[in-house]
């Protein structure tokens, strides 16, 4: 069975960082795209960003650009996503996703994926 744990998630002020984790068990996907997304309370699903296995193909949303990083470490079965510069709109839960066949174009949209996270929270207090 597959899943994806995530971890890292917290209460930050603004202008902090955090680090999310995403570690996946159940089979291996080192050849696939893994990403995240977010949802904060009354609001749709965004794409934050989206990494290749090897890292050479990092897609972001346009919100995240150039204060989060995603990151690959495929002997762990992990990805992760430095969040910087954080502000309250920042605030959401955070999904760890990852897509069942290899893809040459990065996937942004959540129905892309097949795998997906319980979510861990991030509070960005003004």
């Amino acid at each position: 069975q597959v899943q994806l744990v995530e971890s890292g998630g917290g209460l930050v002020q603004t202008g902090g960082s955090l680090r999310l984790s995403c570690a996946a068990s159940g089979r291996t996907f080192s050849r696939n795209y893994m990403g995240w997304f977010r949802q904060a309370p009354g609001k749709e699903r965004e794409f934050v960003a989206t990494s290749s296995w090897g890292g050479a193909s990092t897609v972001y949303g346009d919100s995240v650009k150039g204060r989060f990083t995603i990151s690959r470490d495929n002997a762990k079965n992990a990805v992760y996503l430095q969040m910087r510069s954080l502000k309250p709109e920042d605030t959401a839960l955070y999904y760890c996703a990852a897509k069942d066949l290899s893809s040459v174009l990065p996937p942004r949209r959540g129905y892309e994926y097949d795998y997906w996270g319980q979510g861990t929270q991030v509070t960005v207090s003004s």
